[in-house]
């Protein structure tokens, strides 16, 4: 072993994250005393620090004494009359110069439980004491001289008075047991250091509060963050050093390092990336979902935004995108999404073993919500100074939740690029409207009800601070005509029958100029709120955010398929999620869950991989083979109108997806299905929860009875629980998103074989 300063701090560094051991340290053989020096037992000893160790003084008597009193072969005798010479040894006086014990002392700091001395160490420090006396100035030799003797230099400085035919410490035995474990100390005082230091930093991840970045600006300064405290982990681990090092270590050592090197790069990632595949959903990762559901619901407030992202998240893990339009030509193992209207959306995968005829495991949700949609012709006359926004309701909203709200504005916008007209989201990144209530001091008009046409009218800006105006604007109301604007130039372009400062607003947000604004075709537009998605609650136990339903469940379905992407070897079924618009409204659209989207598509894809040859029996037994889980929210138990409740049907937050049940068919769930999905969940570890209203109240619907009933496929319905209902700023559990992945998951894993057990049911 190396015996100078400079070499053992290398070797300290370069150690540091090797695993220490007692069992992994002993001396080698060229250490060990000679055989023709020792007798009897003692010469099956040799020095070792993970046994009991026989240490030698500087002479052959000294060395057979210690040796037999350490082997337990010394007489009684001989042992009274070594501790009767210790003692005498240690009552002598100390010099100030070798009675520091600082150095020992910082050494074993941080490892108390090896900080006392290995069996045997005081008579060694006895034994070398007894060769380093100076016969005018008795000296006791201290612990930290040898480890000051390892530095050659200061030997001169350190004992002045010690005589040059004394063996120096580190060349006899004893000083280098005594060396051996020194080094040992700092070994494990670094590697103790590095384990403390990364069980802090994995409390601080775990008791970390889960934040969602409200901009883009936050989210990168969250990143930096990590990366600079990976450089940091790193320091304590130089990669130069530690791959010299494994060259040199048991395989068993070079694989630790590799894989707390592979946790520390682990740690420097994003916190969240919506654009990637989340790991594997378990109940103990189910915070980790918690960022990257809000940053979805901030990032995208209309129903357009919404599928444009899982379309994208779809594209980057590897879902071939198909056209309603083409022929389609599928293949077992493949993955593929297909949209509608650019508001509805069907991914599916199919399995390596994938036959015609097989079923498949269905989750369908909606990712329409409640909302406030503009006008064809938005622009409304002036009232008292005010630009108002003429608006229209869908599915309710706006309500009195939404009075005094930020609002802002999104949609998509259809653009004309020479020959073609294109689809373009928009967005606007600040608060342009706002419906104001009316302060209660004015009495009986400020209780309602109110009128939603002329009472709860969004407000925009103030008249007279756009010099622009248009013939429409200007003439008295109803002397026109409201002709539908169109591609007909400047004049009779649809965005002169807009508000002018809003054409401005969405221009300049699409990058269009002021010559051509009027290649604005049409517009989709719609108010959204626009605080952002968050954690809220003493320990963040709590989701606080708009349009939660339904892209709670579509979210998560959406992450289910993509974490079971890849389990489709052993796999003879197709694992679907649909996600439809216009649920909130009744389904009845063409992108509706009562539309022909889904049976379109499973007959489409089902015969693509029939080689576009159907029997005649064929859509009828993938019907009867496959199941469907209707994915929408269901309602929590408000602590605060408990007795809107069933006692025992009062499902809590942040403990798992919530079965619905309804005995008036406004729900598919029976027994069938409820034992079916019941399995399924039992096989990942999923809890689940039962919801029925009380007999006094009605029940709401969702898209799994339309969809059973148009296909004949088995089905339940099963959601994730959400306080608020319909309001514009709705409650979830923070765990709530995780839960239903992992629940989500477990049935698109799990049905296969679960329905084997049910085949005669």
């Amino acid at each position: 072993m190396v015996r100078n300063i400079s070499s053992i701090h290398g070797l300290r560094e370069g150690m540091a994250a090797v695993d220490i051991t007692p069992s992994n340290i002993e001396t080698t053989a060229e250490r060990r005393p000679s055989s023709n020096d020792l007798t009897g037992n003692a010469a099956q000893s040799f020095v070792s620090l993970n046994t009991p160790m026989p240490l030698h003084g500087s002479n052959d008597y000294t060395k057979a004494l210690m040796t037999r009193i350490a082997t337990g072969d010394a007489s009684p005798e001989e042992r009274a009359r070594w501790e009767q010479h210790v003692a005498a040894v240690r009552s002598r006086p100390v010099s100030n110069a070798h009675n520091s014990t600082s150095n020992l002392s910082n050494v074993g700091a941080a490892i108390p439980d090896v900080r006392q001395p290995p069996p045997g160490i005081d008579t060694a420090y006895d034994a070398l004491k007894s060769t380093r006396m100076d016969a005018t100035r008795p000296t006791e030799l201290h612990p930290t001289d040898v480890m000051a003797d390892l530095n050659a230099s200061s030997q001169a400085k350190r004992y002045p008075t010690v005589s040059r035919d004394v063996e120096r410490p580190e060349q006899t035995e004893s000083g280098r047991v005594l060396a051996d474990w020194q080094m040992q100390l700092m070994l494990l005082e670094q590697q103790n250091k590095r384990r403390m230091l990364m069980a802090r930093q994995e409390q601080d991840r775990m008791i970390q509060p889960i934040s969602c970045y409200k901009t883009p600006a936050m989210l990168q300064e969250q990143q930096d963050k990590q990366r600079l405290q990976h450089r940091q982990e790193q320091d304590l681990l130089p990669s130069s050093q530690s791959e010299a090092t494994v060259n040199v270590l048991p395989q068993r050592n070079a694989g630790k390092v590799e894989k707390r090197r592979s946790k520390l790069h682990a740690k420097s990632q994003p916190a969240f990336d919506c654009g990637t595949n989340m790991k594997q959903a378990t109940r103990k990762n189910a915070a980790d979902y918690t960022g990257p559901f809000c940053k979805f619901l901030t990032d995208n407030p209309t129903v357009f935004h919404a599928v444009d992202a899982v379309k994208q998240q779809l594209k980057d893990a590897g879902f071939m995108e198909l056209s309603e339009r083409d022929s389609w030509n599928l293949k077992p193992s493949g993955s593929y999404f297909v949209e509608r209207n650019g508001s509805s959306l069907i991914a599916f995968t199919v399995g390596a073993k994938y036959e015609p005829g097989n079923g498949a495991a269905i989750l369908a949700g909606h990712v329409d919500a409640l909302t406030t949609k503009l006008k064809p012709i938005s622009q409304v006359p002036n009232k008292a100074g005010y630009l108002q926004l003429g608006v229209a309701p869908y599915a309710g909203a706006p309500n009195t939740t939404w009075w005094d709200r930020d609002l802002s504005i999104g949609g998509r916008v259809l653009v004309k690029e020479g020959n073609k007209v294109v689809t373009k989201l928009v967005k606007l990144d600040w608060p342009i409207a706002r419906i104001p209530t009316l302060a209660p001091h004015f009495g009986e008009a400020a209780s309602g009800p109110f009128n939603p046409e002329t009472q709860m009218t969004p407000i925009i800006g103030l008249d007279g601070t756009d010099s622009r105006a248009n013939e429409l604007s200007s003439a008295e109301p109803y002397s026109q005509p409201p002709l539908l604007g169109g591609m007909n130039g400047p004049v009779g372009s649809f965005v002169n029958t807009q508000p002018p400062r809003l054409v401005k607003a969405i221009g300049h947000a699409l990058g269009l100029s002021t010559s051509t604004f009027a290649n604005i075709v049409n517009w989709e537009l719609e108010l959204y709120d626009t605080q952002p998605a968050q954690v809220g609650g003493l320990d963040k136990e709590f989701i606080f955010a708009g349009r939660v339903d339904d892209k709670l469940c579509s979210w998560a379905a959406i992450q289910a398929l993509l974490e079971t992407q890849d389990d489709t070897e052993n796999s003879s079924m197709m694992k679907v999620v649909g996600l439809f618009d216009n649920e909130e409204i009744g389904s009845l659209l063409r992108q509706g869950a009562r539309g022909n989207f889904l049976p379109q598509t499973m007959e489409r894809a089902v015969g693509a991989l029939a080689d576009h040859s159907p029997t005649s029996d064929l859509m009828g037994r993938t019907y009867a083979n496959s199941f469907i889980v209707s994915s929408d929210v269901i309602h929590a138990v408000n602590p605060n109108f408990l007795n809107a409740y069933l006692e025992n049907h009062a499902p809590h937050l942040n403990v798992g997806v919530v079965v619905s049940a309804d005995s008036n068919g406004h729900m598919t769930t029976d027994s069938i299905s409820t034992a079916i999905f019941k399995r399924c969940a039992d096989k990942v570890g999923a809890q689940l929860q039962v919801f029925q209203i009380r007999n006094d109240s009605r029940s709401g619907g969702t898209v799994g009875p339309m969809l059973s009933s148009m296909t004949g496929i088995r089905a339940i319905d099963a959601g994730i629980p959400q306080l608020s209902m319909h309001s514009i700023r709705a409650t979830t559990g923070s765990l709530d998103p995780g839960l239903g992945v992992l629940c989500f998951a477990g049935f698109l894993n799990g049905f296969e074989s679960v329905d084997k057990e049910f085949r005669e049911c």
